[in-house]
């Protein structure tokens, strides 16, 4: 087995953070392009072999992602009641979700001296 530096970044999509690799697909809050298009997301963090550079740093880092399909998620059921009555209420949604694939993490390059 070879140690291989792994790549990965934190980014936030929708108000919640993922951490993602080149290769991920997942499931996120539903994302205003059409599927097949490609969305580019600035990082929180990004990781690369072993060290950690905040992306204060490499300013020009971005993460591709393509959107793959959009979905609907599990269909979500809420009761609520009111003991000694007759108040009962059935309420629910379904969170309308994006499927993406991680396709790029890429850091800027530096360029050199001359």
């Amino acid at each position: 087995m070879t140690d291989v530096p792994q790549t990965y970044a934190v980014v936030r999509l929708g108000g919640r953070q993922y951490k993602v690799k080149e290769g991920d697909e997942l499931l996120v809050d539903r994302l205003p392009v059409e599927p097949g298009e490609t969305v580019t997301v600035a990082p929180l963090l990004v990781h690369q072999g072993g060290k950690a550079a905040d992306t204060t740093v490499p300013s020009g880092a971005a993460v591709t992602a393509r959107v793959v399909d959009h979905e609907l998620g599990a269909k979500i059921r809420v009761f609520t009641y009111k003991p000694k009555s007759t108040y009962k209420k059935m309420r629910g949604h379904r969170s309308r979700l994006s499927r993406i694939m991680i396709e790029s993490i890429a850091l800027k390059e530096k360029k050199s001296g001359s």
